[in-house]
């Protein structure tokens, strides 16, 4: 079985952690993922999965050595290399290619020597549009071959030169993209901002919509901010097809906004919002086994529900984005679905819950304690009879509690607007004593402070009033 299996304790517990191994094999072909991605991210995605995977390691680090000798980036080709060299020394790519090595960086030093000397020609030539496509040519460069702050940089300073929208918009994108690969999501969100605010007409370009949902979604969602990060993934507008896919698939769009929209959002909304959205509907398409895990959440069949997502459970754990998150997530639809299927109900036998939500010989009772001690849940455990009995409730009591707080609100508040008006009718200040700085008015005499008058300066006696 692939490791690890059991939920976080908490939707935050598994933030950080450490590279994990999964020894399952994943539903998805290793070629056809692939087709779906082009550029720098194709190269990461192979290294994880050949770090993270034992079923797929060694083929995707394979990949991974042929997709960096492709490239210019020898740290990356040395980092697949290594593990390669660990996992299948027997390979021929495992072997290190020191002649490709010197050559690739012997062209690299010369490439970045011309067009810096390039850039400086346009500066001392006081060109504003060849510095700005000289800095995004060197931009591009230092990001080919894996110097990314040197990349960022470089594209920051485009701004200096723009003339026109597009040129801003042109500009975010390059920054977006190598945030993305830096993990550097503040970036991501300040640039997708940028661009919101320069944007052309919806009719000029229509991938532009799709491509900002699905970066600020990425965002938010390594935030743990999981339910905005719905509403961006299911805003997402139909027609995104490759423009995105140096960062994002639209399949992704459909397993990351489905995933996030199913653990943060009730029913009723995952109907509307989900399912009847028209547009999420068109990437719902690419990834059916999301729409019939929503599609059986909604319909009140938990354990359908659940079993779908631990059956592509390894397939998460090898995505770049969301194998930080797939823990939390899966554990926050887990805890809703028991909530959910609790409701109806004044008492359950654990027996029940065991046969819908737990695997053959392990119970639940320990998770629907943690969930009581957590608050998730509201009601208790009867050990004896082995029964999860509801909270009994009081909604008279409480809601007569409620008034009598609601009133007793309303009386402070009118006391003070009163004092106020007086202090005001009356043409006095507030001296200070000890104490000074605004307070509320039931509090200004508790530090020895006076009212005076600002026509004779005589204390008054508050209680004048």
């Amino acid at each position: 079985m692939s490791q690890p299996q059991g939920a976080p304790a908490s939707p935050t517990q598994s933030r950080g952690k450490k590279s994990l191994l999964v020894s399952d094999p994943p539903k998805f072909d290793l070629e056809s993922y692939l087709a779906n991605y082009k550029g720098r991210t194709r190269l990461e995605r192979l290294i994880l999965i050949g770090t993270c995977s034992s079923y797929l390691g060694v083929e995707a680090l394979k990949l991974a050595v042929k997709e960096a000798k492709k490239g210019k980036d020898i740290k990356r080709y040395l980092e697949a290399q290594n593990h390669l060299e660990t996992v299948g020394p027997q390979e021929r790519e495992a072997a290190r290619d020191k002649v490709w090595m010197d050559m690739t960086e012997k062209q690299n030093q010369a490439e970045t020597q011309r067009l810096e000397a390039e850039l400086k020609g346009y500066k001392n030539n006081l060109i504003k549009e060849s510095i700005r496509m000289g800095n995004e040519d060197l931009g591009n460069h230092y990001q080919a071959i894996g110097d990314l702050p040197r990349a960022f940089d470089s594209f920051s300073r485009m701004r200096q030169d723009v003339s026109m929208a597009k040129h801003i918009i042109d500009i975010s994108k390059h920054l977006i993209e190598v945030a993305v690969e830096q993990k550097n999501w503040v970036a991501v969100s300040s640039n997708v901002q940028k661009i919101k605010g320069v944007m052309v007409p919806a009719d000029e370009d229509r991938t532009l919509q799709p491509y900002l949902c699905a970066t600020d979604g990425l965002a938010l969602m390594d935030s743990g901010e999981y339910y905005n990060a719905a509403l961006r993934f299911l805003q997402t507008e139909a027609g995104m097809g490759t423009t995105c896919n140096s960062i994002i698939s639209p399949n992704d769009i459909a397993v990351y906004g489905g995933l996030c929209a199913l653990a943060t959002m009730e029913r009723n909304e995952l109907h509307t919002q989900v399912l009847e959205n028209t547009n999420f509907r068109t990437y719902l398409e690419l990834e059916p086994h999301i729409r019939r895990a929503i599609t059986f959440f909604v319909n009140s069949r938990y354990s359908a529900c659940l079993g779908i997502l631990e059956a592509y459970r390894t397939d998460y754990w090898l995505d770049i984005h969301l194998q930080k998150h797939i823990d939390d997530l899966y554990h926050l639809v887990r805890s809703k679905s028991i909530v959910q299927y609790f409701i109806p109900f004044s008492c359950v036998t654990l027996d029940s819950l065991n046969a819908a939500f737990m695997p053959p010989g392990k119970t639940i009772d320990k998770e629907l304690a943690m969930m009581i001690q957590r608050k998730d849940l509201e009601a208790r455990i009867d050990t004896q009879n082995r029964l999860l009995t509801s909270v009994p409730s009081a909604p008279r009591s409480a809601l007569q509690a409620n008034t009598l707080e609601t009133a007793k609100e309303y009386e402070r508040e009118a006391h003070r607007r009163i004092q106020h008006m007086n202090i005001v009718a009356a043409d006095l200040e507030i001296k200070g004593g000890k104490r000074m700085g605004l307070a509320p008015i039931d509090d200004m005499f508790d530090d020895g402070r006076q009212l005076r008058s600002r026509n004779s300066g005589a204390n008054v006696y508050p209680g004048g009033f």
